[in-house]
C-alpha cells in the first residue's frame, strides 16, 4: 500500500490539466450545479450521501421546494420534513439536515457557516461532505474523498489498502489534498466524482475513454478493478416478523417509533419479532402480542401477504393480517385509512398502507 512521496508529483500537472479538461466537454448536468445557494448545495451533498445522482434529483427539487430556506427547514416539523424524505432512506440524514437547520439559524444567523470547524461540528457533515460544500458553495481550496474519488484516486496510484481503514483513508486524503489546482478546487473535485460516476465506475471501467488512462497504475495493472481492496461482506441477517393491521370504524393503528435510532420518527404498524420455532400458529401468537404488549383484545382475520425490504445491514420479512379490535385503548394512533398517506413511514410500511388503502 505504501506510496514513495514523490510518486503524486511527476505527471501532476499533467492530471490536473487532463481531468479539468475532460471535466469542461463532459460534465453532467446537475441542478445543484445551478447555484451557488450554499444551503442548496448542503441539502445535495447530504442527500448524495450513499444514494445515487438519478434517485435524488427529484428528492432535491422537492425538497428545495418544500423547504426553500433554512428558515423554511429549521421551523418546520420533523414529522413534515420525515414525510417530505419518505423514499430516500437512510432518515437519519433528514433529521441530521432538521437539526443543523435550527443550529444554524441560532448560532449562524441563518447563513451555512463557510468554514471546516464549523461544518464539521453540524450533525450529519464528515470531512468530505465538508470539503464538498467549502469548494462548491463558497470556491475554497479544499478536498474531497467520497466513493467516487476513493476509487478513482486508489486505481490512479494502486492503492491497494481497503479505503474503509484508517491508515489507508489518511493516505487518500493526502493524494486527494495533493492534487488540488490553485483556485479550481470546485472544478477539480466535481470532476473526481464524475470520473469515478462515468468512467472510473466499480465494475467495468471504462479505462480506453478516461483522461487519466495513461497515468493510471490501476489500469497499467492490466487489473484496475482490484483497486481498492474489497471489503469481505458478512452474511445478511434475515428478521422475520408479524405484523398486525389492526382496524376499527374504519381507523387503523400506528406506532411511531423512537426519534433517534434506525427510522427514527417514522410511523409504523405494530410488529414484534418472530423466532424458528414460532412461526407456526402465528395467529394465535400475533393475538396474545397485541395483547400483552398494547392491552387490546383483537380478532385476527386474513393474511394480507409477506412483504420484504432489504437495508443496508438486514433483510426484512413481515407476515402481515388484518385484525379488528373491540375496544379503543391503547398507546399508539387511530388514524382514518384515507390520511395514511399523511404520515411519514418507510418503505415496506409505506406498501402495506397501499394495500389497505386501494
Amino acid at each position: 500500500m505504501a506510496i514513495a512521496k514523490g510518486l503524486l508529483f511527476p505527471n501532476k500537472k499533467q492530471i490536473q490539466i487532463k481531468l479539468l479538461q475532460w471535466f469542461k466537454k463532459n460534465k453532467r448536468d446537475l441542478p445543484w450545479r445551478k447555484t451557488d445557494d450554499p444551503y442548496s448545495i448542503w441539502v445535495s451533498e447530504i442527500m448524495l450521501q450513499q444514494t445515487q445522482v438519478t434517485t435524488v434529483i427529484p428528492y432535491y427539487k422537492n425538497f428545495l421546494k418544500s423547504f426553500p430556506t433554512i428558515r423554511h427547514l429549521a421551523k418546520a416539523n420533523l414529522s413534515k420534513v420525515l414525510k417530505v424524505w419518505e423514499g430516500l432512506g437512510y432518515y437519519s440524514r433528514a433529521r441530521n439536515l432538521h437539526g443543523a437547520s435550527k443550529i444554524v439559524l441560532k448560532h449562524f444567523h441563518g447563513k451555512i457557516p463557510a468554514t471546516l470547524k464549523d461544518l464539521l461540528g453540524l450533525p450529519g457533515i464528515g470531512r468530505s461532505t465538508a470539503g464538498a460544500i467549502l469548494s462548491f458553495a463558497f470556491q475554497k481550496e479544499a478536498s474531497i474523498l467520497d466513493g467516487n474519488a476513493k476509487r478513482v484516486l486508489s486505481r490512479l496510484f494502486a492503492v491497494s489498502g481497503n479505503p474503509e481503514k484508517r491508515k489507508t483513508e489518511q493516505l487518500l486524503w493526502k493524494i486527494s489534498e495533493s492534487l488540488i489546482p490553485k483556485g479550481y478546487s470546485n472544478p477539480f473535485n466535481q470532476a473526481l466524482m464524475d470520473l469515478g460516476a462515468m468512467i472510473c465506475t466499480p465494475k467495468g471501467p471504462l479505462c480506453p475513454r478516461c483522461p487519466l488512462h495513461r497515468f493510471c497504475k490501476g489500469s497499467t495493472s492490466g487489473k484496475p478493478e482490484r483497486f481498492p481492496s474489497k471489503t469481505i461482506k458478512r452474511k445478511t441477517p434475515h428478521i422475520r416478523a408479524v405484523c398486525p393491521v389492526i382496524h376499527k370504524d374504519g381507523k387503523v393503528l400506528l406506532n411511531q417509533r423512537p426519534p433517534k435510532g434506525l427510522l427514527g420518527g417514522l410511523w409504523e404498524f405494530p410488529n414484534w419479532k418472530i423466532e424458528g420455532k414460532q412461526r407456526s400458529r402465528l395467529r394465535l401468537r400475533l393475538k396474545n402480542d397485541i395483547k400483552k404488549e398494547m392491552g387490546l383484545n383483537v380478532k385476527v382475520n386474513e393474511s394480507i401477504g409477506m412483504f420484504r425490504q432489504t437495508y443496508s445491514h438486514f433483510k426484512i420479512t413481515l407476515d402481515v393480517f388484518t385484525c379488528e379490535a373491540f375496544e379503543w385503548n391503547s398507546n399508539g394512533k387511530w388514524v382514518p385509512i384515507p390520511e395514511l398517506h399523511l404520515f411519514p413511514m418507510s418503505r415496506i410500511h409505506r406498501r402495506i398502507a397501499e394495500s389497505i388503502s386501494n
